[in-house]
């Protein structure tokens, strides 16, 4: 053989070898799928129409931007969109069996404002199922259907996830039951807008509509998330999924099964992130932390003696790298207690003991509210803001006969205002109107004309000031 031809032959049998290697280390994922396969399931709901559906995308704050975080449950017209006593909606959503008798795990949007829930197992039984409990917080819902002897997952934990590990996904894109999909841990600890609590997985999974409350599985065949939230702009997989992992879910199903509903800790500061620039002017090493803009009077942080222009940089021991990780932290401390916070104060660290208080349930998010009550809070109004009503306690500690707590700012907004200020008083036109509600607030400003300009009273932490807004546009 010659000297050129001896040495493709050898390039071909290292190609082949090398090829066949790396064969050998890609994924089976046959066995998992045959083993916990069985305990995932599709869920279907019906529920009355009682109102025109407007899609909406829950968490959007930027509508250019954020329209893509979506949910992923289709919900089309039922059959009963025509003149009919009981018009229904129907949608889809997966979900998987947590014990043999009968207890699932899926999204709390899956199953939200249900009448009727579906579950179909792989043996194609079909039987109802009712809510134990749901948590829109986190998004996560526990169900159970009249069953024993079912299929159930494993856990694992999603703390040990890797980025770069191999995960499989099984659930219902677009209806086709028991889809399997695999991808890669993209990144860890991910915050989304308006989740606060959760640290999401994010993958390069594909995840359709209809994925919603499926498992994510390791290679072990042990469920590490939930998957609940895709980025699109089309409504459909572009590479970025995100998934509650593990650890979150387990902490809330175990909630929802004693007491059908979440506890979490608060503290009562307003907080904001820490740039460089304040970092340098606050002494601070780099940026980190949450710096307090205020703190509510008699809330626990106030009585530990917590100040405004402290930056928090750990918590019961655990670092507090970007503010989004104290409403996490602290939300997952049960209400009453003992912690320790760390704060940088004038150039040193300084230790404070506070005993954790409760924060109030959100109102729409609780599985409890009784069927047909108004929702509290509601999407971005005409200036650009989301409001919700205060505690009767707040009222009480601030003196003050109403209020609305600001609970997201739109970027576009013309509103000079932050999450955590309170709207105490309107005034227009030399009218001074109490703010009392959601819906009396944001009805005042759905009549008024274009460019009117108005005056709203704002209480920020122990300060009152006034904020005028000018050239109000689009009449609702």
């Amino acid at each position: 053989m010659k000297p050129m031809q001896t040495l493709a032959a050898l390039w071909l049998a290292l190609l082949t070898s090398t090829v066949l290697a790396q064969g050998r280390d890609l994924p089976d994922f046959t066995r998992l799928v045959e083993e916990q396969g069985g305990a995932v399931v599709n869920i279907s709901t019906t529920q009355a129409v009682r109102r025109a559906a407007v899609p909406q995308v829950p968490g959007v704050e930027d509508e250019e931007m954020l329209e893509f975080f979506r949910r992923f449950i289709p919900r089309q017209p039922g059959p009963g969109q025509g003149p009919g006593p009981r018009p229904e909606s129907r949608s889809l959503g997966s979900g998987f069996i947590i014990s043999a008798d009968g207890y699932i795990l899926t999204n709390a949007h899956v199953v939200e404002g249900a009448d009727e829930i579906n579950v179909k197992l792989t043996d194609k039984r079909e039987l109802k199922a009712k809510v134990i409990g749901a948590d829109r917080r986190t998004d996560i819902a526990l169900i159970k259907v009249d069953a024993t002897g079912l299929p159930a997952v494993r856990f694992g934990d999603a703390t040990k996830l890797k980025v770069g590990e191999w995960v499989l996904a099984i659930g219902s894109p677009f209806g086709f039951e028991n889809t399997v999909t695999a991808g890669i841990v993209s990144a860890k600890g991910r915050s989304l807008p308006q989740e606060n609590f959760v640290p999401f997985i994010q993958t390069d999974v594909a995840i359709n509509p209809g994925n919603s409350g499926g498992p994510l599985f390791n290679l072990r065949g042990e469920v590490v998330g939930i998957n609940s939230q895709i980025y699109s702009r089309t409504g459909g997989f572009m590479g970025l999924s995100f998934a509650i992992p593990s650890d979150v879910a387990l902490d809330v199903q175990k909630q929802l099964k004693e007491k059908g509903r979440v506890a979490r800790g608060r503290i009562g500061v307003v907080i904001q992130e820490v740039t460089r620039d304040l970092a340098t002017s606050f002494g601070l090493d780099r940026a980190r932390g949450a710096l307090v803009n205020s703190v509510e009077k008699g809330s626990p942080a106030d009585k530990a003696g917590v100040e405004a222009t402290d930056i928090i940089v750990s918590f019961d021991g655990k670092a507090v790298e970007s503010s989004s990780d104290l409403p996490r932290i602290v939300g997952g401390t049960r209400p009453g207690t003992q912690s320790t916070l760390e704060v940088w104060r004038k150039g040193a660290k300084r230790s404070l003991s506070l005993t954790v208080g409760e924060l109030q349930e959100d109102r729409v998010a609780s599985a409890e509210k009784p069927r047909g009550q108004k929702p509290v809070e509601t999407p971005a109004n005409r200036i650009g803001i989301v409001v919700a009503e205060i505690s009767a306690e707040q009222k009480k500690e601030m003196r003050v006969a109403g209020g609305l707590v600001v609970t997201d700012v739109r970027p576009d907004s013309k509103a000079d205002v932050r999450k955590g200020d309170v709207l105490l008083t309107l005034v227009h036109r030399g009218q001074h109107t109490e703010l009392k509600t959601v819906e009396q607030f944001n009805r005042i400003l759905a009549g008024l004309e274009n460019n009117a300009v108005i005056t709203l009273q704002v209480r920020r932490g122990e300060a009152t000031s006034f904020v005028t807004i000018s050239g109000l546009t689009g009449k609702g």
